[in-house]
């Protein structure tokens, strides 16, 4: 929902075959909370429980939550050497929006965490984060993926679909506010482990990623495919749809359900992974997958949709066995870009997983009878599920949703709407608003829900007349049965509001709510503020019976409006604040009716009322005014590697040859974050230097160990960043106290064509310290370098070398093999002249060029698709004698025999081109090793560059690995 419907309200956005359960939490441990089927909360007399608030993993909870396939664990709780972080639940931190409020950061090559499987698995999704870049367009990265030891594969990981800054409705524009810090990727391992496997996710490099946050794994046997039923029809084989994803199937699709509807067939979509860039709309027919591990759709604009109500909206649809990966990386409410949506009645939606679309489904009624089941929606900028205008009799049962960017599960009866139900879900960290939401509504059920770690601006179970249309007949009405659901970790502080929001809370806005509300079973568990809260408007009558809650950061009942509700055994333990009950509202107890002799814990006759006091927690997950401390580390060894950012300076450092500063002792005026100054000189130029900002001027200082006549220096930022001008001068000294200038402050341009590097000569000068002084940035109020290269002689004689960068590719290996770029042999090495060098190109989604250099063969770049010609530039950091490229696609399988038409050219300056090899096609096969050598007549060139104009496998030029030889 796109409005703010009261000034003071919380900002409010538009917007079967699960069965495996997670180890972690015991059987017995969660009877004893009363979290079992039919097992009501206990009627505690004493306050002789633990003396540590429970608050479980919101996965395998007996009898409550989807019943989901996979194992998840946590990274807090397996092996690593990393830092833990948390537990912290304040908004805008990091910790704050993982599960359990807490995860693991690896921050140098070698860092892992390491996963010991409690069942045979053959696939993993794993939630993490990584910083966004400086520009807010995001970061991509990989992070190795080791089983027992052996390197398996790379796994991709973005930041293109997380960080959002600002206010409603957000933006990817770097400001304040940042939040949404996680994503999800999953892979498959190629086989099948056996239980007790080790699984280490661990950072290779920190060129293209500072730091690697881990939150947690889901781990899961995955089934082999589906068959295709018998007498469907068949999206490829019948229609044509491309299962490479190369070419547009959005028609394909199209036009087989619109087959499908005709002749009463079902229509089936085999492995593949399918393009589909607008909406397919469906009617009258069954739509099936091969499962939602192989029959993947996706687009920046993939949705399944039903026919507007308008239209008479679409029923009798079937949707099961396949998934919806979208492509939404920002939040814009007026564009329809949901996984499902429209009207669907008589309709299920059945073992689909949503990933990356606004709102996993957003039904829009009159409707009927649709059930979404069994399916897993995560990563969404909007709600998970949200029944809107007039949905009625229709069911959410059995979902895992997890990372929403608002409600997890909303109803919005903007019209009246009666008779739904949400039972058996499992929601997570919805990064803004509620766990389950129920705006209006008559009639509803909410039952055996897990719901946890809310975030900020909601709780865990809402029930409420707010936003436009709820009041009248469409508000809350009848009986609203909320049983037998467990709330962990729930509500949080409220950042219009400034004072914190229940796990479980009502809110009269639009009209006082007048119904009979029965919430009974339930557990309340490791509240982040108060358990029960009442505010605006009046709410009658709740019925609380059989509630069990241990650890709120603050009250039992925040009552801020008038209600009336009837308490039966209700117990509560660890509760923060020394007064139980908040209320201003005058005499409490007027709207507390006690049943029975059950209620302990919590009651009072004279409520507290004054300053919001800060949240205090028992449990070990706290993160409040009086945390748990943070767990010490002790690694169960010791990385051996040195990071490559921080050389360690021996006493006894010499001048060298080459590059001057490579790997020297830096100094800095600031840094910010992880940036600092030693990635300027640490040979990678993914990695930078970045100032504090908005305070200028800003230096940087590099000890060359020994005095050094001065040639050049060569300055870079990371090759795909935008273009910007830096307003910068150099310094030297030979004491590092008295200082001389060695060039006078001038603006220079870093342009993406010609590498982000600039070359400044200096008219021959002694100095052992070079200073760069940044007084302006027209990209950013920082300064920012990821390269200082100086050039020069000894003090007192010698030529000027040439400039023969000799940085260590950043794929370097850590395990204990002998790494295949540093042989032993006495012969000369040959030098792969374009390894970890600044280039340029225009890419597809995540696949960057810098991928075609870093080393690795399976991350690669990939043009825009359907836009011959393309053009990848590498810059050599000087003239270079080039005789021989190597270019090879990623070697798995999956990759099919190709061949690329492109032709080789060569610049000494990066703007006058030569052709040093025409066009010519070049095949690539698998079982080849997927590579093909190119050699060109002996020249000597700064610039290289491919020119891509055909490619039969795929419509785009793609390279996994661009080498250049000197022979």
């Amino acid at each position: 929902m796109s409005n703010e419907a009261h000034p003071c309200t919380p900002a409010r956005e538009p917007r079967g075959r699960f069965r495996a359960v997670a180890a972690g939490t015991t059987a017995a441990a969660l009877a004893a909370l009363g979290l079992g089927v039919g097992i009501a909360a206990t009627t505690a007399t004493t306050a002789t429980a633990a003396t540590t608030a429970s608050s479980p993993s919101p996965v395998g909870i007996p009898g409550r939550g989807a019943s989901v396939p996979f194992v998840e664990q946590e990274a807090e709780n397996a092996a690593t050497n990393g830092t833990v972080i948390g537990p912290d639940r304040t908004y805008g931190k990091l910790p704050s929006e993982a599960s359990g409020r807490q995860a693991v950061t690896l921050d140098a090559t070698g860092e892992y965490v390491e996963f010991t499987l409690s069942k045979a698995a053959s696939a993993m999704d794993l939630a993490y984060s990584i910083p966004d870049s400086a520009n807010g367009t995001g970061r991509d990265a990989t992070i190795a993926l080791l089983v027992n030891g052996t390197k398996l594969k790379d796994v991709p990981v973005t930041s293109r679909y997380s960080w959002f800054y600002g206010g409603y409705p957000f933006s990817n524009s770097v400001g304040d506010n940042q939040h949404h810090f996680y994503d999800d990727v999953r892979t498959t391992f190629g086989s099948t482990l056996a239980a007790g496997t080790k699984v280490r996710l661990q950072v290779t490099s920190t060129a293209q990623s500072p730091t690697f946050t881990i939150d947690v794994a889901d781990f899961e046997q995955v089934a082999a495919p589906i068959a295709q039923p018998s007498g469907s029809l068949n999206v490829v084989t019948d229609f044509g749809a491309d299962p490479t994803g190369a070419a547009d199937a959005t028609q394909a699709f199209q036009n087989a359900v619109n087959a499908g509807a005709a002749q009463g067939k079902k229509v089936y979509v085999p492995q593949g992974r399918f393009l589909v860039t607008n909406h397919v709309i469906l009617d009258n027919v069954t739509l099936t997958g091969a499962g939602q591990w192989y029959s993947e759709l996706t687009g920046n604009r993939v949705g399944l949709y039903g026919k507007d109500a308008s239209a008479g909206g679409s029923h009798n649809v079937n949707v099961s066995d396949l998934a919806i990966l979208g492509e939404v990386k920002e939040r814009n409410d007026s564009d329809q870009v949901n996984g499902f949506g429209g009207a669907m009645s008589s309709s299920t939606i059945d073992s689909v997983w949503i990933q990356h679309t606004k709102v996993g489904a957003w039904m829009d009624g009159p409707m009927d009878h649709l059930t979404i089941k069994n399916s897993r929606i995560l990563d969404q900028t909007a709600d998970g599920i949200n029944f809107h205008l007039g949905v009625t009799s229709s069911t959410a049962t059995n979902n895992f949703i997890r990372n929403t960017g608002d409600d997890g599960i909303a109803e919005w009866a903007e019209t009246a709407e009666h008779d739904n139900v949400f039972t058996y879900n499992t929601v997570i960290t919805p990064v803004l608003a509620n766990n389950i939401a129920i705006y209006g509504g008559t009639d509803i059920t909410v039952s055996n829900n897990v719901v946890a770690d809310t975030v900020t601006n909601g709780g865990g179970i809402h029930i409420a007349n707010r936003y436009p249309g709820v009041q009248g007949a469409a508000g809350i009405g009848g009986t609203i049965t909320v049983d037998q659901n467990t709330l962990i970790r729930a509500g949080n502080s409220d950042f219009n509001w400034q004072f914190g929001v229940g796990a479980i809370w009502f809110d009269g806005l639009n009209q006082p709510i007048d119904a009979t509300i029965d919430v009974t079973n339930m557990n309340i568990l490791d509240s982040s503020y108060e358990a029960i809260q009442f505010i605006e408007g009046g709410t009658k009558t709740v019925h609380f019976k059989n509630v069990t809650i241990d650890g709120t950061g603050t009250f039992v009942v925040q009552a801020q409006s008038t209600f009336a509700a009837t308490f039966e055994n209700v117990t509560a333990t660890h509760v923060g604040y020394s007064n139980p009950i908040y209320s201003c509202q005058g005499a409490v107890n007027t709207g507390i009716t006690l049943v029975g002799s059950g209620n302990t814990g919590w009651y009072t006759s004279s409520p507290y009322c004054g300053p919001w006091p800060a949240p205090v927690y028992t449990s070990a997950g706290g993160g409040g005014s009086t945390p748990t401390s943070t767990p010490t580390q002790s690694p169960t060894q010791t990385p051996t590697q040195t990071p490559t950012q921080t050389p360690t300076q021996t006493p006894g450092c010499t001048l060298g040859t080459g590059d001057l500063a490579r790997g020297k002792a830096t100094s800095e005026s600031s840094h910010v974050q992880t940036y600092a100054s030693g990635n300027a000189v640490d040979g990678n130029v993914s990695t930078y230097w970045e100032s504090a900002n908005s305070a200028f001027p800003q230096s940087l200082t590099v000890d060359l160990c020994a005095p050094a006549n001065v040639a050049s220096v060569v300055l870079a930022l990371p090759a795909g960043w935008e273009a910007r001008t830096q307003t910068l001068s150099l310094d030297g000294s030979t004491d590092g106290s008295t200082w001389s200038s060695l060039v006078a402050s001038k603006a220079y341009a870093f342009a993406p064509a010609s590498g982000n590097a600039v070359t400044i000569p200096v008219t021959s000068k002694t100095a052992r310290y070079v200073r760069v002084t940044v007084t302006g940035n027209t990209g950013w109020p920082a300064g920012q370098l990821s390269s200082v290269e100086v050039y020069g002689t000894a003090a007192g004689g010698g030529s000027t070398p040439t400039q023969t960068p000799t940085q260590t590719p950043t794929q370097t290996p850590t395990q204990t093999q002998t790494p295949t770029q540093t042989p032993t042999q006495t012969t000369a090495p040959v030098t792969d002249l374009a390894a970890g060098r600044p280039v340029s190109a225009p890419y597809a989604d995540v696949y960057v060029p810098s991928n075609a250099v870093d080393g690795n063969a399976s991350t690669y770049w990939e043009s825009p698709n359907n836009a011959f010609p393309q053009s990848i530039t590498v810059d050599l950091g000087a003239s270079k004698t080039v005789g021989r490229l190597v270019l090879a696609l990623p070697p798995q399988a999956a990759w099919a025999k190709r061949t690329e038409t492109l032709s080789v050219l060569g610049s000494t300056d990066g703007s006058t081109y030569t052709t040093l090899r025409a066009s010519a096609g070049y095949t690539f096969d698998p079982a080849t090793g997927n590579k093909v050598t190119v050699t060109v007549p002996s020249s000597s060139v700064r610039y290289l560059r491919l020119t891509f104009t055909a490619n039969t496998g795929w419509n785009a030029g793609q390279l996994s690995s661009l080498e250049a030889y000197s022979s």
